[in-house]
């Protein structure tokens, strides 16, 4: 299955967070509570940690790219072969976990 990792709505009231970091290469295996990318508003630090196991398919934001919340930061499989879909509109949520600092 195919699941859409999207900006948390971490920080109430803010609309846009940056890409800071990635921390996984493309392709590499996801272990749950892994550490995935960090984001950052004007005042905070988001580290956003995998809910769940999978891959790492497809980064659609870079490091210094701006996104609004809710919008698809990457895209994660549940087996490392698994076709990726042409519509985004067809992956589920990815399940995360994020804490503010």
């Amino acid at each position: 299955m195919i699941f859409q990792l999207t900006v948390p709505a971490a920080v109430p009231g803010v609309e846009e967070i940056r890409v800071l970091e990635w921390h996984l290469e493309l392709g590499s295996a996801i272990a749950t509570g892994e550490l995935i990318v960090e984001l950052e508003t004007h005042k905070a630090i988001i580290e956003v940690r995998a809910g769940q196991a999978g891959f790492l398919r497809a980064i659609l934001a870079q490091g210094g790219d701006w996104r609004a919340i809710g919008l698809p930061l990457a895209l994660v499989s549940s087996d490392a072969d698994e076709q990726l879909p042409i519509d985004l509109s067809a992956a589920s949520a990815m399940l995360v976990d994020f804490e503010v600092t």
